[in-house]
């Protein structure tokens, strides 16, 4: 094994398993806690329309955003205030009732976001 110099780190290793994007530790390591973000992307939130799965209602689905679970929240809960209707938080993502792009694009870009709207 080569020996290690102190200007080098570590690439890629099968060793640990999966590491930490903001401590970089191995997960079960990790000194971040609840604070990491679930979802770290390229920053760049992405907003669509779906309908599958809700018996054809529209649900605007926002993703990609790189926010703990209690700052997704409270963003979820500032959207919805905005748009005057309901909505969640589901696996990393925020679910608005209803075919609110624009509204949630507006917002979310007054915050200081970067918007992408996907789909068609």
């Amino acid at each position: 094994m080569p020996k290690k110099t102190a200007n080098s780190r570590l690439v890629f290793s099968t060793d640990g398993g999966r590491l930490c994007p903001q401590c970089h530790r191995n997960l079960a390591d990790c000194v971040c806690g609840k604070a990491a973000p679930a979802y770290t992307g390229d920053g760049i939130a992405r907003i669509r329309r779906e309908t599958k799965g809700r018996g054809g209602k529209a649900v605007t689905v926002i993703d990609g955003l790189p926010l703990a679970p209690d700052a997704l929240t409270s963003l979820a809960k500032k959207l919805k205030q905005r748009c005057g209707v309901g909505g969640a938080v589901k696996s990393g993502a925020i679910e608005i009732q209803g075919d609110q792009r624009e509204t949630c694009k507006a917002a979310l870009e007054a915050e200081g976001y970067t918007c992408k709207l996907s789909g068609g």
